[in-house]
């Protein structure tokens, strides 16, 4: 009982940061009036007060708006590259948990190849060969990610492969993607769920580490990691410019990791049986 109740604790804490965290984000034009773009030479670097709830940067810009609106960067980023990651994941998932054999392995040695690589330097080499830019960030990420939903789906789809309703199914005529979209994936689809909450707080991080490095979303556009970039040069006597994105990231990183690991053990029957 207390494993229960610790498990939807959990999940609804992380649920709280990240529905907070993304209504934020969603309606920042009417929590702050100031455009997070808009320089203000008469109000540079200064503290947090009630007209700048977190100061001013180094361009008079107000803090807070640029944090809320870099939250629309950095969320929409971690949604769309986990989009991309899970969709290119469970196609070649399927595909090798159906068909098995020579097609299962061309599939999974190909993903053996690409897990060999650090994910992240292999971010960078692309990246470095193209134009830095929002949607570039968000396909490369989501096209170096897919290696572990791809394992993930094509586990569940060998099993769900020779269960009697897919063979019920296969008897009745059904077409191959008929079975594969509507009898097996559906089935399958738990485990990828869990794989995607995870990889929007790791896709956040991931775009936050290239933004800091001047790869990622390039300035004057917002984003928490070229705020922790831009903040760094002034750390000394504003330190606020690198604590309140970095804070962002830690919390809506931590509330994505909460929910993916409670989703995790909510879903898993062994877990549900303690």
């Amino acid at each position: 009982m207390r494993i229960i109740r610790g498990r939807y604790l959990f999940f609804a804490f992380g649920a709280f940061i990240v529905l907070g965290m993304s209504l934020a984000a969603l309606f920042a034009p009417l929590l702050t009036p100031y455009d997070p773009l808009a320089v203000d030479v008469s109000a540079l670097l200064q503290s947090p007060s009630l007209a700048h709830p977190l100061g001013t940067d180094a361009l008079g810009r107000d803090v807070f708006a640029r944090v809320l609106y870099g939250a629309r960067v950095s969320l929409w980023v971690g949604f769309i590259a986990v989009g991309i990651s899970s969709g290119v994941g469970i196609f070649f998932g399927l595909l090798a948990g159906y068909f098995g054999g020579l097609v299962d392995e061309i599939i999974m040695r190909f993903v053996d190849i690409m897990l060999c690589f650090p994910a992240f330097f292999l971010i960078l080499a692309v990246i470095a060969f193209l134009e830095p830019s929002l949607n570039n960030i968000m396909i490369v990420i989501g096209l170096t990610s897919w290696m572990g939903v791809a394992r993930l789906v094509r586990a569940e789809t060998l099993s769900l492969r020779e269960r009697e309703f897919v063979q019920s199914a296969r008897l009745c005529g059904a077409g191959l993607w008929r079975i594969l979209l509507v009898h097996v994936l559906p089935n399958a689809l738990p485990p990828v769920l869990v794989s995607a909450t995870l990889g929007v707080a790791a896709a956040i991080l991931t775009e936050s580490a290239l933004s800091f490095l001047g790869l990622g979303v390039q300035p004057p556009t917002p984003s928490w990691g070229n705020m922790l970039m831009e903040g760094k040069d002034v750390l000394e006597i504003a330190p606020g410019l690198s604590v309140f994105p970095g804070l962002c990231i830690l919390v809506t990183v931590l509330g994505y990791n909460l929910l993916g690991e409670s989703l995790r053990d909510i879903l898993d029957p062994r877990v549900k049986n303690k």
